[in-house]
């Protein structure tokens, strides 16, 4: 889970949240909270990643937008 004031342009994840995502990428969804105040919103995106990052990488920064352009508000 990932939580970023709303009106944020990027989120930060790890290369080991990231290398989860792509060897159980049936178990791994990543939750985006948007905050605002008290009130949030989540996102939940299946198969966020599409591959590795660089081997001295220890974490990615990842357009908010895009990420929560692939994930979906549960009901």
């Amino acid at each position: 889970m990932k939580g970023r004031a709303r009106g944020a342009e990027s989120v930060i994840v790890t290369k080991n949240e990231i290398l989860t995502a792509l060897n159980r990428p049936d178990c791994f969804i990543l939750a985006l909270v948007e905050v605002d105040g008290e009130q949030t919103t989540t996102h939940y995106v299946t198969r966020p990643f599409k591959r590795e990052p660089d081997f001295g990488a220890t974490s990615v920064t990842y357009s908010l937008q895009q990420l929560l352009s692939k994930g979906a508000i549960p009901e």
